[in-house]
């Protein structure tokens, strides 16, 4: 298998997120790796316009902090065993909730499955990779 087709079949990249209530595509968020190998992600663009600028809901160090260029993927590693990345946290910028974060490749890294997990309950979303 190439490197480049390995490439895809990771969250790293840049994924159009789609609202798991609405159908919509909301933003652009950048996943790239950081220290210790762990995977953050950016909201890159906006691509539907929200009436708050800034995290005013957040409760860390990104209260009041703008949306655009937030970091709301925080810490995921990849699975020893499954193609999966895990033991993170994602932030909804809305709301301010911060969710235990699984990413999932799908369709060979073209759609990645982002479910994130508070207690027994979870959201989950499916981003498109922006080519």
């Amino acid at each position: 298998m190439s490197a480049s087709a390995m490439a895809q079949n990771t969250p790293e990249g840049l994924w159009r997120n789609i609202d798991d209530k609405t159908g919509e595509a909301k933003a652009e968020i950048r996943i790239a790796p950081g220290a210790g190998g762990a995977l953050y992600g950016r909201i890159e663009k906006a691509l539907v316009q929200s009436a708050e600028p800034n995290c005013t809901a957040c409760t860390d160090d990104r209260k009041n902090q703008p949306k655009l260029g937030l970091e709301i993927i925080r810490g995921a590693k990849k699975s020893d065993t499954d193609n999966v990345w895990e033991g993170g946290r994602i932030l909804d910028p809305e709301n301010g909730k911060e969710y235990t974060l699984r990413m999932t490749p799908l369709e060979g890294g073209r759609k990645l499955q982002v479910r994130g997990f508070i207690g027994p309950f979870f959201r989950t979303q499916v981003w498109v990779r922006v080519q």
